[in-house]
């Protein structure tokens, strides 16, 4: 009981605590509020690091879309090309059979060919052969290379030589061009090219009129040769074409891993990134709660660190969680990019597929876009100012409204249909334009403008019900 050991739950008195000074509280507290300020500065990154995360994460579902696209268009292309291969080699392996006849038909024409101009050649010319053609002139002949029925093919009547005179006789040489030989006209000329005449149809008579065995042989040896490369040929192009595939497979899986090492490499950059700002986050906690601790201690440091301490206190601000996108080896049909723009319309319909705004929007376009230019038809002159400005700004506003609805859903990414009540809201403002130029006019039409009215007010209401209620589904 009369222990001199102290007690540890015994009461310190008063006189044992240092007080710090005023001054050194202030500074522990802007100590504390600094630190408090500096760290809420660095977590405000936080919220831009994960959309750039999330844009990451979209771009690499982008990469892994287009790399299977492009596997599905490398398979496409390997088959269309090994049915056009395929096709084209069945053609030509039927093709055989006549290519074979044609090939026979050349040979053995040819071969007519060599044997009429060997004939040909054998055939001199003497003057026996030529009735009124004597030795003389069969020596001017030689002389100009006429001696055999193959030397020359034809005659013709010409202008002499030297200009002088009326026609001469003409012989056209086989090797080209054409002589003049004095003494031979047409007495004679017209013998010389039946003789000519005579030897080719001896000649031609004489002819082989089929292709000699071993011709026929060869060209069948060539023709089976040809066969069977195409054969070959044919039972290859599968082959390839599954070669080429399983390259393009391959390819495939090696783009795939590599997006896959990418996507490791930067989940675990972002998971480092994750722990930091978390550890920030911590350490925020922790200095808010010596600030609080301090404050509860040595109260209230003056009136220009008020506000500081309570901005500092403020509790951490909320990051809302983003959708997050499969990784690259997820399923294809999975996988949808994540938009970040954050919807600022609810009224707008969101882009459905293969909906798109009609072209008949144009029609209340284009008539809005002429009221605003010409008028909606005053009757006369005598119209107010304020009613001819008045119809045409509110055209141009209808129509401007329009425009910025119709023109994006339109476009292929963000096609889409007209948001609901639209039309007989453009309706009603058409009957209203109508109404206010019948109205307008001196001389009403009995009542049909108020009935213009009516029936525009109740399509005005009606559009804007519709509105309303799609706004309040949204």
């Amino acid at each position: 009981m009369n222990s001199t050991t102290p007690r540890w739950d015994a009461p310190v008195p008063a006189s044992q605590y240092t007080v710090p000074s005023p001054s050194a509280i202030r500074a522990e507290r802007h100590r504390l509020i600094e630190s408090v300020r500096a760290l809420r500065r660095l977590l405000d990154k936080r919220r831009s690091f994960e959309l750039a995360n999330q844009r990451r994460l979209n771009r690499e579902a982008r990469d892994r879309d287009r790399a299977e696209t492009a596997r599905g268009k490398a398979l496409q292309r390997i088959h269309e090309r090994q049915m056009r291969q395929e096709a084209s080699l069945t053609r030509r392996l039927e093709g055989l059979d006549g290519k074979r006849e044609s090939q026979e038909k050349g040979a053995l024409a040819d071969l007519r060919r060599q044997s009429i101009e060997r004939a040909l050649h054998n055939t001199y010319l003497t003057s026996s052969e030529v009735n009124g053609i004597g030795t003389g002139l069969i020596r001017d002949l030689a002389a100009h290379g006429i001696r055999t029925a193959a030397d020359f093919e034809r005659v013709s009547w010409g202008k002499a030589p030297n200009g002088k005179g009326g026609d001469v006789l003409y012989i056209h040489l086989t090797k080209g061009g054409k002589v003049h030989i004095n003494g031979i006209g047409e007495h004679r000329g017209r013998p010389l090219l039946e003789w000519r005449q005579s030897a080719l149809v001896r000649a031609e008579a004489r002819a082989p009129r089929e292709l000699p065995p071993d011709e026929r042989h060869r060209i069948a040896e060539i023709i089976e040769a040809e066969r069977e490369c195409l054969r070959q040929e044919l039972e290859e192009t599968p082959r390839t074409a599954e070669a080429t595939h399983a390259e393009a497979v391959r390819s495939h899986a090696e783009a795939l891993d590599r997006l896959a090492a990418d996507h490791r490499e930067a989940a675990d950059r972002a998971t480092e990134r994750r722990a930091e700002f978390d550890s920030m986050a911590e350490r925020l906690l922790d200095l808010q709660g010596q600030l609080s601790e301090h404050i509860d201690r040595y109260g209230d440091a003056g009136r220009r660190v008020r506000r500081a301490e309570a901005h500092a206190l403020r509790p951490l601000p909320e990051v809302p969680p983003l959708p997050s996108v499969p990784s690259p080896r997820a399923p294809a049909e999975t996988t949808t990019p994540v938009s970040l723009t954050k919807a600022t319309d609810r009224t707008v319909s969101l882009p459905a597929p293969g909906v798109r705004a009609g072209l008949g929007w144009l029609v209340p376009i284009v008539f809005l876009g002429l009221t605003s230019v010409l008028g909606v038809g005053e009757p006369d002159t005598t119209a107010p100012v304020w009613f001819r400005i008045g119809t045409r700004l509110v055209a141009l506003a209808i129509t401007a409204e329009l425009l910025r609805l119709w023109i994006p859903r339109r476009r292929r990414r963000t096609a889409g249909a007209m948001p609901s009540g639209i039309g007989p809201m453009t309706a009603g403002a058409l009957f209203a334009l109508v109404s206010a130029s019948m109205l307008a006019d001196t001389d009403p039409n009995d009542g049909a403008g108020w009935a213009a009215g009516v029936v525009s007010l109740v399509l005005l209401v009606l559009g804007t019900i519709l509105r309303m209620r799609k706004r309040t589904e949204g």
